[in-house]
């Protein structure tokens, strides 16, 4: 029996064409604004003295220090919230426990609270005059103002990013087939690589695409804790600070690009992930 479409409601789910059009071009022009103007701005002041200039500024041993400070940052974050991400939605999504609910706010805490007061938890806690800075000290540990202190500012900042990819997806898939898999003579770890692994493997690589790009761009928090030490302790975004600051603008503006770039492609792999394997993201295999 065909299905009865209702003309009156086909008709009010549809906009003129002259709407959709204006709505099409606020968009664009919007878009234009905020993010293509500054972009080609960006790109347009780094070129502006040739590409000899972007030589000299990437040849200095700052801006080396930054971008592979940057690097390392991004190459320790992002595994230690790969691992809690999927440990957490592995524990919300399969398992009934009490404090569940809070463990779910903790996950959403770093959304709501500012990047700089995040650092400025870390300092009252790690700092020279923090609560466990006497005993740091006494060791000869040193966690503010060094690569440890940047690496739990930016892990906090980025924290949920992997998490929260996965729980939802998780939570939808349900534990028919770990269940079943572990009837046949699996081990718990074995139908987490065979059957949970495989199941959540796109959306995993789509929530580790946006906790590297948070961890590259991360600014407030590391600014509290980094003491921007140059050659030492600053990372790209906070040594694109210091350059214009010094109005070196166009090694300010090349950093930025190197930035932008780095965000870029991160953007385009997050596009291709969606248009590829956007009903698996979405819970919804394709196969």
């Amino acid at each position: 029996m065909s299905e009865v479409r209702n003309p009156t409601a086909a008709s009010a789910l549809s906009e003129p064409r002259w709407v959709r059009l204006s709505l099409i071009l606020i968009g664009l022009a919007y878009l234009s604004l905020v993010v293509l103007l500054p972009l080609a701005a960006i790109f347009t002041e780094a070129l502006r003295k040739g590409v000899g200039a972007l030589h000299e500024v990437f040849a200095d041993e700052a801006t080396y220090s930054a971008i592979m400070l940057t690097l390392t940052v991004a190459a320790i974050t992002v595994p230690l919230n790969l691992v809690f991400g999927v440990a957490a939605a592995w524990a919300i999504a399969k398992f009934e426990f009490p404090g569940k609910s809070l463990l779910i706010t903790f996950i959403d805490l770093p959304f709501s609270v500012s990047p700089v007061v995040s650092g400025l938890i870390f300092v009252l806690l790690f700092g020279a005059q923090g609560l466990f800075g006497p005993w740091l000290a006494a060791n000869d540990i040193k966690i503010i103002f060094a690569l440890p202190g940047i690496v739990l500012a930016t892990t906090f900042v980025t924290l949920p990013f992997i998490a929260r990819e996965l729980i939802p997806l998780m939570q939808e898939q349900g534990t028919a087939e770990e269940e079943a898999a572990m009837t046949l003579g699996a081990s718990g770890l074995r139908a987490f690589l065979t059957v949970t692994l495989p199941n959540i493997r796109w959306a995993l690589l789509y929530g580790v695409l946006l906790c590297n790009a948070r961890a590259m761009g991360e600014f407030g928090a590391v600014a509290v804790v980094s003491g921007h030490i140059r050659g030492q302790t600053n990372t790209m975004p906070l040594h694109v600070e210091i350059l214009y600051n010094e109005y070196n603008f166009v090694g300010a503006f090349a950093v930025a690009a190197l930035l932008a770039l780095l965000a870029l492609v991160t953007l385009g792999a997050k596009s291709l992930l969606e248009w590829r394997y956007g009903d698996a993201l979405a819970g919804k295999s394709r196969h």
